[in-house]
């Protein structure tokens, strides 16, 4: 299948930045557990994942990945994890990043680069609901889950680790998401203030909008941990700071 996609020149992405059922396993974003935790220095669970897990994995990865490396050639390989490089820069915050790509694209308007921007926040600001509310469900099951691990009296060490883990791994995603929407929008405020001066329009308003309001929603929206966190929360290396309004 991969083969095909690539000699196509196709994308595995759908609407909305959702994967396409015929391009993905179940578990294509399961590593993003493994990768927070390993970030985070916090051990890893070998158990299997639940369909609350499974999906707050693959509600993570749009709002962690970049919105200008969506619609890839080569997304199979970079949602499954396979892409050491990829993974490993999804823990810098490059502020001036999302700027770069956005004035490198061949628009051949300003009004062209304002509606990509427009377009990118507001698919942002979509998924942050959707993504909070099953972070809750997940949390209120681990901490279920923390009250049996308190009572069942059988459990072997390998079956308690493996469970506190699962715990701390969903933590870590849920804060990796959060910081990753901070900094995004750092990126795109970056980028509109630099539109702004560079290439002055009308529609710049309707980006300051459009961003205010996925600020407000990340306000709403604060991270929820687990009842047993295993490790510090996620901390990303700043390569420039934050540019603020």
């Amino acid at each position: 299948m991969l083969s095909f996609l690539l000699l196509a020149g196709c994308t595995s992405i759908g609407d909305l930045g959702r994967v396409q059922d015929a391009a993905v396993s179940d578990d294509i974003h399961a590593w993003l557990g493994q990768a927070a935790a390993e970030h985070a220095g916090a051990p890893v669970s070998s158990d299997r994942l639940t369909e609350e897990e499974r999906a707050l994995r693959d509600l993570a990865f749009p709002l962690i990945e970049p919105s200008y490396d969506r619609q890839r050639w080569d997304a199979v390989v970079y949602e499954n994890g396979s892409k050491g490089d990829f993974r490993r820069d999804l823990w810098l915050a490059d502020i001036p990043a999302y700027y770069r790509h956005l004035s490198a694209a061949g628009y051949r308007t300003s009004t062209g680069r304002y509606n990509k921007l427009i377009d990118d926040i507001r698919n942002d600001a979509v998924r942050i609901g959707p993504f909070f509310d099953l972070a809750h469900r997940v949390v209120d099951l681990d901490r279920r889950r923390e009250q049996s691990l308190q009572v069942i009296a059988d459990l072997s060490p390998q079956d308690r680790a493996n469970a506190q883990a699962r715990i701390g791994e969903n933590s870590l995603i849920i804060d990796w998401v959060y910081h990753s929407l901070t900094e995004r929008c750092a990126g795109y405020r970056y980028a509109l203030n630099h539109l702004a001066v560079a290439e002055p329009e009308r529609i710049a308003a309707q980006a300051d909008l459009a961003l205010t309001q996925m600020q407000q929603e990340i306000a709403a929206n604060q991270p929820i941990l687990g009842p047993a966190l295993v490790a510090a929360p996620v901390t990303l290396a700043a390569q420039q700071p934050p540019v603020t309004k």
